[in-house]
């Protein structure tokens, strides 16, 4: 009958202009929260992704792992660069073959550089004077010429490197003395590698003292004036030196 299927084709045509409608309705209702709440794509730090590995296009990646990580940083930092300053003492000054080499005495520098540089360093540099000196994130944050300008910063500053000289007088020298006298003795006495350890910082105080206030001293301005999670590695950097130093002259038994 035609006019049975004039109205069939009337009805398909209004489905499908139906259709059509909602599906235009729904795509603008998706674009349109879109629009209003947008997806914000962030930078994955490194060590964060599927099996820690960081984005290969990244040139910062370390950066980026360090100061996400600042304990595990200046473990493996410290660990690592006091057994090379006592390597290079070793072979570039003293002039020893690989074959001569005091592992013992290497030994002192790694579980040194481990448990003092490593965690008590950090622990005090970083934590403990943050709360002594509650101004120091904002002066480190500053560009230099603020800095010098910024007088309760240097002021903290100044005590803070007097502070820091005074734990390396008092804490930094007995307690290498200490671990070097355990690693060198035969018998297993705590009390005696102490006694040791004491007796030969107590010997030595004056020319060691004198040296590490003119090396570290000088160079505890510069580190806590950068920012601080680049505090113990910018330390560690004159530390290398100083340790090559403290292993030529103390590190044998």
């Amino acid at each position: 009958c035609p006019a049975a299927a004039a109205a069939a084709e009337a009805t398909e045509a209004a489905a499908a202009s139906a259709m059509s409608l909602l599906t235009c309705k729904r795509l603008h209702t998706c674009l349109h929260l879109a629009r209003a709440s947008p997806r914000k794509l962030s930078a994955r730090p490194f060590g964060t992704g599927v099996g820690g590995r960081a984005d290969a296009k990244s040139g910062r990646s370390y950066v980026a792992w360090a100061r996400a990580n600042p304990v595990a940083n200046n473990l493996l930092i410290a660990t690592v660069k006091t057994s090379a300053a006592d390597l290079m003492a070793q072979v570039a000054v003293e002039r020893k073959s690989w074959a001569e080499i005091d592992w013992k005495r290497n030994t002192v520098f790694c579980l040194f550089g481990f448990a003092y540089l490593g965690g008590f360093q950090y622990w005090y540099q970083v934590n403990i004077f943050k709360r002594l000196f509650p101004g120091i994130e904002h002066f480190t944050s500053q560009p230099w010429l603020a800095k010098l300008r910024d007088g309760p910063g240097l002021r903290a500053l100044a005590a803070q490197v007097i502070l820091d000289v005074s734990v390396l007088l008092s804490v930094y020298l007995p307690t290498f003395y200490v671990f070097k006298a355990g690693v060198f003795s035969d018998a297993m006495d705590p009390a005696q590698w102490i006694s040791t350890g004491i007796s030969n910082y107590t010997r030595n105080f004056a020319s060691d003292s004198y040296d590490l206030i003119r090396v570290l001293g000088t160079a505890d301005v510069i580190c806590f004036s950068v920012p601080l999670w680049l505090r113990l590695p910018v330390r560690h950097v004159f530390s290398f030196f100083w340790t090559s130093y403290l292993s030529f002259i103390r590190g044998s038994k």
